[in-house]
Parts: C-alpha cells; sequence; structure tokens
C-alpha cells in the first residue's frame, strides 16, 4: 500500500535541510539574500558551465562584464584556459537547468547532455535563451570566497525579449 499526495506541487520538504537556520547567518548574507539578481549560465569551450547570480554589465567603450564564480568550479578552469567564454541570461523555463548547472540536479551523461545548444566560440549557449554575450577574460581576482572575474563583451546575440529568472532569498522568482 502506498499514499498517493493528490497536491500539485508536494514537497518532501516544506523547507531546505541542509540550509543554514536564519539565527546563524550573518547580516551580509542575510543582505545578500534580499537582493534580487538575474540567473544567467555562464559557459566556456570544453565545454564547461555554470549557473551563476551575480553578474553585471557595464555598458562603455569598451563594453565590460563583471561576475562571482567559483574559482574551483570546471567553468572557470575552462574559461582561464581558453580565454572566452559566454554568458546567457535563463529565464523562468530553465529553473531545472539553473539547478543542473548549480550542482542541485542530477545530470546522467554530463552537463550538455539534455536540451537543445547553439555552438559559439565563447561556449555552447542553450538555443532557447533570450539572448547572450561573448566574452573575453580580461583578468579575475580572489575577491570574498569567490573570483571576481572581469571581461570585455566581444558580441552579444538577442533573441525574443523573455522574462528573467531571478534569484531571491534562496529561491528562483519571476516577475510578477
Amino acid at each position: 500500500m502506498f499514499h498517493v499526495n493528490h497536491q500539485p506541487g508536494a514537497e518532501i520538504h516544506h523547507t531546505d535541510p541542509f540550509a543554514v537556520p536564519v539565527d546563524r547567518r550573518t547580516p551580509v548574507r542575510r543582505l545578500r539574500g534580499r537582493l534580487a539578481a538575474p540567473v544567467t549560465l555562464w559557459t566556456a569551450p570544453g565545454p564547461a558551465g555554470l549557473t551563476v547570480s551575480s553578474t553585471l554589465v557595464a555598458e562603455g567603450e569598451p563594453n565590460r562584464l563583471l561576475g562571482l564564480v567559483d574559482a574551483e568550479s570546471d567553468l572557470w578552469a575552462a574559461a582561464e584556459e581558453a580565454g572566452r567564454f559566454a554568458v546567457a541570461p535563463l529565464g523562468p523555463p530553465h529553473r531545472q537547468l539553473a539547478d543542473r548547472f548549480a550542482g542541485l540536479f542530477p545530470s546522467p551523461g554530463g552537463l550538455f547532455a539534455t536540451g537543445e545548444w547553439t555552438p559559439t566560440a565563447y561556449g555552447p549557449v542553450p538555443a532557447d535563451a533570450g539572448g547572450w554575450a561573448g566574452c573575453r577574460l580580461d583578468t579575475a581576482r580572489e575577491y570574498g570566497w569567490a573570483l571576481l572575474v572581469e571581461a570585455t563583451i566581444e558580441t552579444v546575440e538577442l533573441a525574443e525579449e523573455t522574462d528573467p529568472l531571478l534569484h531571491y532569498r534562496g529561491r528562483y522568482r519571476e516577475l510578477t
């Protein structure tokens, strides 16, 4: 005999069982959690990829891109070796993709085994992304517990405009 839960969207836990309790989080971590951030996918030749929610675009001559990435990630090793990478903003349909590249969702066969990908000189990008930027790596340095990556945007390909996927207080959100 087994129990069937007829409630849509049922979950095993109502909270993250691995999350640090609120009373043990630093004020800076709690502040960071209150800042909504766009969810992006960074990829590099190899291929390698990583979900990044701390990305900033600075318009100018030249146009620049900044981001905080994990120095021990496969993405960083591939981007550093290639000297280039791609950044694609993700939308609400990409929640599972974002989790897969963040290491939170299984990826049998590898990160790029499912979905449709558009090959670029900067790294593969999701075929259904709202666009992507091809970046040349300029420099990187330790910044907090991450690596601050600075790059020059060399190309931008925009598709049909889509709503962004946002990361806010530890969860994905959508514009309403």
